[in-house]
């Protein structure tokens, strides 16, 4: 058996690959600022929708239609969905660099990724401030009952 050579500890380190400058360090920063903004999101989130008011048996159509006529509650859902989901991305990134191990697979892996990702995010974003619970014209019974006739 033999032993590996060990550098003599005098030599200068060299990198052997390229580095992307600090990206893994603003990507680690992000990570800890976004689990932070996203624990006071999520609680105040839960507060809201089960513990004010009749609590998890209010939640309905009406409810989130109510809530989200107010750009308060939409920009609270909307900065929940984007920093949960960029957060999340951003674990399975590492992951994927972590565990694949071909250059292919994990190129794939990540455009998969992102693709999924901005899928998410902008069809999240586009029902959050286009969604209409009473839609003028629309006929009297397909409607919610909260909605006036028009």
């Amino acid at each position: 058996m033999t032993t590996p050579a060990i550098a003599d500890p005098r030599t200068r380190y060299s990198r052997r690959k390229a580095t992307r400058g600090n990206y893994e360090l603003y990507s680690w920063v992000f990570m800890r600022a976004s689990g932070a903004i996203l624990i006071i999101l999520i609680f105040g989130h839960l507060f809201v929708n089960l513990m004010v008011g009749k609590g998890v048996h209010a939640i309905d159509f009406a409810f989130v239609g109510g809530k989200w006529s107010n750009p308060v509650w939409q920009i609270w859902d909307l900065l929940m969905l984007w920093l949960a989901m960029i957060h999340g991305t951003n674990g399975v990134r590492t992951v994927i660099n972590d565990y694949a191990q071909r250059d292919l697979l994990r190129l794939w892996l990540k455009i998969l990724l992102y693709a999924a990702t901005i899928v998410v995010v902008t069809l999240g974003t586009l029902v959050i401030f286009t969604f209409e619970p009473c839609h003028a014209g629309a006929d009297p019974s397909t409607v919610a009952s909260f909605c006036q006739a028009r």
